[in-house]
């Protein structure tokens, strides 16, 4: 019994290699739409309904795990989605080196690693430097948002943000009811608020450049 071909994850998967030493976001996307980052996608349910939502904004996922990346990639294969892409990799390297500063209107970063033990801490996302790039990568007006179920490490980001010059601390956006088991903002936000835990959320704006 023959089965049906298996389609391609092109263009909705991608690694950092097939998409050369610079990403033009014309080009990427074939419009000239804004576009906004989900950094560490996970299972791309956040890339997918902000993309289903907002059609006349570009957006693409980020995501170091290729398998994770894969799930989210193939999500928008189903739907042929044109306004949403899944790049594996290491972020920094895209935000550092492949991506035009000032080029996005949000960056998205939603339930980060917490590396939980204290000799690992050193791998957690944030940092003084990481922000910085955040500030690089955010167009004057543009936007993070940065959620957590872990107390401690949302304290860190929150710090970490609110320290920075480049960013005007906005209030934090209110939580509400689902309206169906697709309708959080992350896979993990599920998760978690069906168990009952509080999800921390953080906002910031990019001031002006100077």
């Amino acid at each position: 019994m023959q089965t049906a071909p298996i389609k391609p994850l092109k263009p909705y998967f991608q690694v950092i290699d097939d998409v050369g030493e610079h990403i033009d976001w014309r080009a990427f996307f074939g419009n000239d739409n804004p576009v906004e980052l989900d950094i560490g996608c996970g299972r791309g349910l956040f890339t997918f309904s902000a993309a289903e939502r907002n059609p006349d904004v570009n957006y693409l996922g980020l995501e170091i795990d290729y398998r994770e990346g894969r799930r989210a990639a193939t999500r928008l294969l189903k739907r042929e989605m044109p306004n949403a892409r899944i790049i594996g990799g290491d972020c920094n390297i895209v935000l550092t080196k492949l991506i035009d500063k000032h080029s996005v209107q949000a960056a998205h970063v939603y339930f980060p690693d917490p590396w939980w033990k204290k000799r690992h801490h050193k791998r957690r996302l944030f940092t003084a430097e990481f922000t910085d790039i955040l500030a690089d990568v955010v167009q004057p007006e543009g936007h993070v948002h940065s959620w957590s179920d872990v107390a401690e490490y949302f304290d860190i980001i929150r710090d970490l943000m609110d320290s920075n010059e480049k960013f005007e601390t906005q209030p934090a956006p209110t939580e509400r009811d689902p309206e169906h088991d697709l309708d959080y903002q992350t896979s993990f936000e599920r998760k978690k608020r069906k168990l009952g835990l509080p999800i921390y959320r953080g906002l910031w704006k990019r001031k002006p450049l100077a």
